[in-house]
């Protein structure tokens, strides 16, 4: 397996896939369409957020869309994990765990000593990420009116 930035090409097909990474991700809360998902990624990539993709014989296994934040209360800068993808035909291969290896080491050599993400509460991945060090840091709540 090879993790690298896509090409053109291979970032339209991710941009083309990334509804569905959104609907996982948000346990079916939110379903945007391709336009508003290629408008929320624009933002990302504008403000010099990138791609990092796993392939295997030039076929896409995943995909992780990470940037860069500051934090409201110190201004203290940190890196981003906006997205964090793997292809259903390839889940259960460790690929998410290397993804995610991959973008935190571009993060800290891009000078941060910190990432965060945030996942939705009913997301499976939150057992990856507390196994690879991640914890909670905040918690936004809601109740129904």
């Amino acid at each position: 397996m090879e993790i690298r930035k896509p090409d053109e090409f291979e970032q339209e097909l991710i941009l083309k896939l990334s509804p569905q990474a959104v609907r996982e991700g948000t346990a079916g809360e939110s379903a945007p369409d391709a336009n508003k998902t290629k408008k929320l990624i624009e933002s990302v990539l504008q403000k010099g957020g990138c791609y990092w993709a796993a392939f295997e014989h030039d076929q896409l296994l995943g995909w992780s869309l990470i940037g860069k934040g500051k934090d409201s209360f110190t201004d203290k800068p940190f890196g981003f994990v906006y997205e964090l993808f793997v292809v259903p035909a390839y889940r259960g291969k460790g690929i998410a765990e290397q993804l995610l290896h991959a973008v935190c080491d571009q993060l800290k050599s891009a000078g941060h000593q910190e990432v965060r993400l945030s996942v939705h509460a009913e997301n499976s991945a939150i057992e990856l990420y507390k196994k690879l060090g991640f914890t909670e840091k905040t918690f936004t709540m809601k109740r129904e009116l």
